[in-house]
């Protein structure tokens, strides 16, 4: 396995290479037309760059955390959902067990994120929990531990500061020209530095800057998503074998593409970091070009192409044959290495004899509704005529009346 992460570090590492070329390329318009030297517009990129990564490496979990509104919860929380995490902990062999988080988001997708095995957390929306079986569930989670083990996390976290920084330098860089061009007096400043013939070239570099300054971040853009797409399906390809019932997450997918509710608190910079395209909707495809992710149909064709086993071999071998390619995305070396893997069968869904805990639509619902209520500080009162009153904190304190049976409670 660690031959098949080094070969995607290396490809990963071509394409943030171009990333960082593109940075240094704005720098140096940034240096030529505002202050006529392109070192120091080198510099000012290099250290923003800087200066973000530190912040991305430090604290980049916990602000992807916040800025989804994720709310971390402890195995009382959900012993389900932790039990799921621990389960795919073991199976992935990973060293740590990592924060377990929720969204409070009725969208289904999910997360992970954090700088390495030691500092990983993996976010959840209460709708995907709401909706996905055990089975699903397990290779959802799967996918994302997946990311944890093959040290993904990082290096999306740091693309992102990359596209950010990208992004930032051209907006501000191309709105002061853009405001420069308007007034006059930034261009006739240019215009008399080049007077001595180089009037012409002036505008040149000028109009070349505009265009790469709005060009820079769609080429940064989809050098970001190429990132991305290698790498899920070697995530899909991990949750086969961890769980070793790719249905499982065939059947997830399957629901994630049939919502149409967008995750409220995703952003450009924080699509790829989702287990599928956090935006798109019933009016736009999911295949396209421009997505953040492979086609989620074509994912789940693989899954359910993989034949009697669970292996990576089997994973590459659908995913020959599904792409109608020679050229695979798991090496040979690293097939070889897992071997053979059998499939297990379903976990029969619905009330069961033994001790384990039911896992249908109505119990998953009231466990998320209860999970969310304590979470957000709601105040349960147990009414004598068998209702739960959820009083939220800011009725606290009042009179409360059962509508079912009429009886005050005191809140």
């Amino acid at each position: 396995m660690w031959e098949q992460i080094r070969a995607n570090r290396v490809r990963s590492i071509i394409l943030v290479i171009l990333m960082g070329a593109l940075l240094v390329l704005i720098g140096w318009i940034i240096g030529m037309v505002f202050a006529g030297n392109a070192i120091a517009g080198l510099v000012i990129a290099l250290i923003v760059w800087g200066f973000m990564s530190l912040i991305a490496y430090f604290q980049g979990d916990s602000i992807l955390l916040g800025v989804a509104g994720a709310k971390k919860i402890q195995p009382s929380d959900h012993p389900r959902l932790y039990n799921v995490v621990e389960e795919m902990k073991i199976a992935s062999g990973l060293e740590k067990m990592p924060d377990v988080y929720i969204i409070d988001d009725p969208a289904l997708n999910a997360f992970a994120t954090g700088r390495d095995v030691n500092h990983a957390s993996v976010a959840i929306t209460s709708g995907l929990l709401q909706k996905l079986n055990r089975d699903e569930l397990q290779g959802v989670i799967g996918h994302e531990i997946s990311h944890i083990k093959n040290r993904d996390v990082l290096l999306m976290s740091m693309c992102g500061v990359l596209l950010g920084t990208i992004v930032i330098l051209s907006f501000y860089a191309s709105r002061v020209m853009m405001f420069g061009a308007i007034a006059g007096g930034g261009g006739n400043r240019r215009s008399s530095r080049n007077s001595n013939g180089g009037g012409g070239g002036a505008i040149i570099i000028f109009i070349i800057a505009i265009l790469l300054m709005i060009l820079a971040p769609i080429f940064a853009q989809l050098i970001y998503f190429a990132i991305s797409r290698k790498r899920e399906y070697l995530a899909d390809a991990s949750s086969a074998l961890y769980t070793r019932y790719p249905e499982g997450l065939a059947s997830a997918l399957e629901k994630l593409a049939q919502s149409s509710i967008p995750v409220k608190s995703a952003t450009q910079a924080t699509a790829p970091m989702y287990i599928a395209n956090p935006f798109r909707n019933k009016n736009v495809s999911v295949n396209d070009w421009t997505s953040t992710h492979p086609p989620i149909q074509e994912r789940i064709r693989i899954l359910r192409a993989m034949g009697g086993g669970a292996a990576y071999s089997n994973y590459d071998q659908a995913y020959r044959t599904i792409k109608n390619t020679n050229s695979g995305i798991i090496s040979d070396n690293t097939a070889a290495a897992v071997g053979a893997v059998g499939l297990r069968a379903a976990v029969a869904e619905g009330p069961v004899e033994t001790a384990a805990p039911v896992d249908d639509k109505m119990t998953r619902t009231r466990e998320v509704n209860d999970m969310m209520y304590r979470m957000n500080d709601y105040k349960t009162i147990q009414c004598e005529c068998g209702a739960k009153l959820k009083v939220p904190p800011s009725m606290q304190g009042g009179v409360i009346k059962c509508p079912r049976c009429g009886r005050t409670h005191q809140a």
